[in-house]
């Protein structure tokens, strides 16, 4: 486990975050920082020690529309 998590207020979110990026890269997104790693989830908690993901909370309103837009979308284009 990293012992600086910069931005993150828990080792929790952080893992969550990373996994998530992870999964971005698994698919095809390019990595954000230059390493020697190959491993996807290794390459997402290097990009999340070096500052270089973006992510926002989102308050209880932006959370409660996001689950809305999501809920109403059709299954395809969840996929």
């Amino acid at each position: 486990m990293p012992e600086t998590t910069h931005n993150v207020d828990s080792k929790f979110r952080f893992i969550l975050l990373a996994a998530k990026r992870a999964r971005q890269l698994q698919a095809g997104a390019k990595p954000l920082i230059h390493t020697s790693s190959r491993k996807h989830t290794r390459v997402a908690l290097e990009e999340m020690k070096a500052g270089a993901l973006k992510w926002e909370y989102l308050t209880d309103s932006r959370t409660e529309r996001v689950a809305e837009q999501e809920a109403s979308a059709s299954p395809r284009d969840r996929a």
